[in-house]
């Protein structure tokens, strides 16, 4: 044996030698499917990503936009009906009495804008809390229309945005930080509280969405200063909101299992962000995202922060509702998941007590 041999200990020796080495081959078919397998999930989240945000973003367009012409008498109304024949289905225009009516409808959000002339110059109304792409749209229809009128035109924000939120963003990318963690929570609480009962897993639920929205509310309203003084509603319907999502995941995850953060990306990510109104209005955004905004979850929940924080005294029970119908889908796929899980034990259990019985065949014959 070569001297430097004798110098190695016994069983490290040992250990270099029958270490494994990588192998150069041509990776097998199971190889190949099992590499395909996981990159199953990956694969559906760049695809679903691109297609939502770029089939929401990438091309807004007027769609219906609600605006308003102030004044009365035929002459408006056929100023009016022109405008809706020359957009082609892009504005919705309408006629409203006089100014305080059209500042009345913007702070309810039922009209993006309003335009007024009164034989001098003219005047546009808008609201860059409810919507600034919405305000900026409506500036690119009516600023041409005023130049043309050879007007001077002012531009009225009815309703601004505060100066830490000037454009009125924060509340949605609080709801993208709500949204994250209540998805990444409900995955977490599933696979922790799989064998527990549904009282518990319910109970964990909603303390956590306490939680996450506490800490939402906490960075936006207490570091950033963005909530102006709704604090308190805004937490207990963001964890409303939280929960909703939890409960869900909760729900699906004995179903779905590792497909299950991918669907609630889907749900509350590609779909959610894309529908709310946080980046462009319904009336900016395809049919199928402004559709969306009608039912959807995160819809709900900046409609009605955005309310509270720029529009104090508009009605958010219909927001409320759809919040409380998401969460109580949640619970009831919660308990469809216990019963079925009862029923595969159970049967289960047949099946060990049936192959028992004719294990005991078997040996007493």
């Amino acid at each position: 044996m070569p001297a430097e041999q004798h110098s190695v200990p016994p069983v490290l020796r040992a250990m270099t030698q029958s270490r494994p080495r990588p192998s150069s081959r041509i990776p097998s078919a199971a190889a190949w499917r099992s590499i395909g397998a996981h990159l199953m999930i990956p694969l559906f989240l760049a695809v679903g990503m691109a297609f939502a945000y770029l089939g929401a973003f990438h091309a807004p367009s007027p769609n219906h936009v609600p605006v308003a012409v102030v004044g009365e008498g035929p002459q408006t109304s056929v100023f009016a009906q022109a405008m809706n024949d020359r957009a082609d289905g892009k504005l919705a225009v309408r006629t409203v009495a006089d100014a305080a009516d059209a500042k009345r409808l913007i702070v309810e959000q039922k009209i993006v804008a309003a335009y007024a002339v009164d034989g001098t110059h003219a005047t546009l109304y808008v609201s860059k809390a409810a919507s600034e792409a919405g305000a900026s749209v409506a500036q690119t229809v009516f600023l041409p229309l005023a130049y043309q009128q050879h007007l001077p035109v002012e531009v009225v924000d009815v309703r601004p945005g505060t100066a830490q939120d000037p454009g009125g963003q924060t509340l949605f990318f609080l709801l993208v930080a709500l949204s994250v963690g209540a998805y990444a929570s409900a995955v977490a609480i599933a696979a922790a509280t799989a064998k527990l009962a549904a009282g518990w897993r319910i109970g964990i639920g909603a303390v956590v969405a306490l939680v996450i929205s506490a800490i939402g509310v906490v960075i936006a309203g207490g570091v950033y200063h963005a909530l102006n003084g709704n604090e308190w509603n805004i937490w207990l319907l963001g964890a409303l909101y939280v929960f909703g999502i939890v409960s869900i995941g909760i729900g699906l995850h004995p179903f779905l299992g590792k497909w299950t953060t991918p669907i609630l990306t889907m749900l509350f990510v590609m779909l959610n962000f894309t529908s709310s109104g946080g980046v462009y209005p319904a009336s900016l955004a395809p049919p199928i995202f402004s559709a969306l905004n009608s039912f959807w979850n995160g819809a709900a929940w900046l409609d009605a922060a955005r309310n509270l924080t720029y529009f104090p005294g508009q009605n958010i029970g219909f927001d409320a509702l759809r919040l409380s119908l998401w969460a109580v889908a949640g619970l009831a796929l919660i308990a469809v998941s216990m019963i079925a899980e009862r029923s595969r034990r159970a049967l289960a259990d047949e099946t060990r007590d049936a192959q028992s019985a004719e294990t005991d065949l078997v040996v007493a014959g």
